[in-house]
């Protein structure tokens, strides 16, 4: 039999200020021994929305490189992981104490991460390039909720991605996004007809705040997820082309997520430049509440 390793780790709640809520996040700070299979082992074993396992840069700008795994599948892009790891290096050391930017690796590229000018426990990411994806018929989203088509407000359902492929379903008030309930088979035909590989359902009310926010990843092993920092960039784009949201620079907004399952989250938005054309910010506060040691 063979000798077993140690691996300290760390969760963090993300984009709370209060323990036990926001979304919580397994980081893994010295993980270059680990192989891919293991890793996706580890994450199904702490059955968290995401896990990190911190290893060495490919790119030469970036402090360190990000995997970030569900417990289904590994994530080319994921927002709190991001952050939550943000916090993490920073209390470690592994950026300089002094430092207000600084960069990780992530499958999609380079992600610029900011800390907040006032407030060191608020961490911002800008969100990567969106890429448009299609549109669905109102009705086959009422279904897919469980919904009547008379709960969706105006805005045409749209797939938008910025590294983790969401489909965006505004809704009248926080009561509909509240009793949205997914059909599975009803999204296997919707999956089938417009989009083949793995994606998230975002549904959203608009609220004096921002959104009121849940989000369904059933195709990632997480059948909701608390806080997606991911989708919560191209959900600022999906507003502003709606009319639902301020488009001029430095305009702010929060998305409220997880309430309904008793994780209550608090996303930050802020546009750079007019409709966001110079970048959009995703930030939140972390709360660190878990070191442990795990070993395989």
């Amino acid at each position: 039999m063979r000798e077993r390793k140690s691996y300290r780790y760390q969760v963090v709640d993300v984009f709370t200020q209060t323990p036990l809520e926001g979304n919580p996040v397994a980081v893994f700070p010295e993980a270059a021994d680990l192989d891919s299979s293991t890793m996706q082992k580890i994450a199904r074993e702490l059955n968290l929305s995401e896990t990190v396992f911190i290893v060495p840069p490919q790119q030469a700008s970036c402090v360190v490189r990000l995997r970030i795994f569900t417990p289904g599948k590994e994530m080319d892009f994921a927002g709190h992981p991001t952050l939550g790891t943000g916090f993490v290096l920073l209390q470690l050391g592994r950026v300089s104490s002094g430092s207000r930017n600084f960069r990780v690796e992530e499958n999609v590229g380079a992600i610029s991460i900011r800390v907040d000018e006032e407030e060191r426990s608020m961490l911002w990411l800008e969100t990567p390039p969106i890429q448009d994806g299609p549109t669905i018929d109102k009705d086959a989203a009422a279904a897919l909720l469980s919904l009547l088509p008379g709960q969706l407000a105006d805005a045409t359902p749209q797939m938008l991605s910025a590294g983790n492929p969401s489909l965006f379903i505004a809704l009248k008030d926080k009561a509909a996004v509240d009793q949205a309930s997914l059909d599975n088979s009803t999204w296997a035909a919707i999956k089938r007809q417009y989009f083949s590989g793995p994606m998230c359902v975002f549904v959203f009310s608009p609220t004096a705040e921002g959104a009121y926010s849940r989000m369904f990843a059933p195709d990632y092993g997480v059948s909701e997820d608390p806080a997606t920092g991911s989708a919560t960039g191209p959900l600022a784009l999906y507003m502003m082309r709606n009319q639902m949201m301020p488009a001029r620079d430095g305009s702010r907004f929060i998305s409220e997520q997880g309430t309904r399952m008793g994780r209550r989250s608090l996303l930050h938005v802020r546009l750079r430049g007019e409709k966001g054309k110079d970048g959009i910010d995703v930030g939140g506060y972390v709360t660190p509440v878990i070191h442990g040691e795990m070993h395989i």
